[in-house]
């Protein structure tokens, strides 16, 4: 059964940085794509980033390119999400999935989520 545990979230300042954790288990290769989506009150789910099973292809959107950064490491099944310059308007609850991943696209989630972590940026 595979499972994603996020952890990393929390709450920081206007311009502060946190790291998100994705914790995989229960694939049996390391073929697969891994990223987050978000949720913010009031507002509907939006893919941020996502990461290939190569690594070779990374998606941001649009609000998060140059202020994210996301990373895998397939030795530790583990994939993160490094987030700098952060601004109120990213406070929303990540969720570690998985899906599709191209270079201007994450569709998804398919299958396993995480249980979710926050994340708050005071003004």
């Amino acid at each position: 059964q595979v499972q994603l545990a996020d952890s990393g979230g929390g709450l920081v300042q206007a311009g502060g940085s946190l790291r998100l954790s994705c914790a995989v288990s229960g694939f049996t290769s390391n073929s697969y794509t891994i990223g987050w989506f978000r949720q913010a009150p009031g507002k509907s789910r939006e893919p941020v980033s996502c990461i290939s099973a190569s690594g070779g292809t990374t998606f941001y959107t649009d609000s998060v390119k140059g202020r994210f950064t996301i990373s895998r490491d397939k030795a530790k099944n583990m994939a993160y999400l490094q987030m700098n310059s952060l601004k109120p308007e990213d406070t929303a609850i990540y969720y570690c999935t998985t899906g599709q991943c191209g270079s201007s696209y994450y569709i998804g989630p398919f299958g396993a989520w995480g249980q979710g972590t926050q994340v708050t940026v005071s003004s």
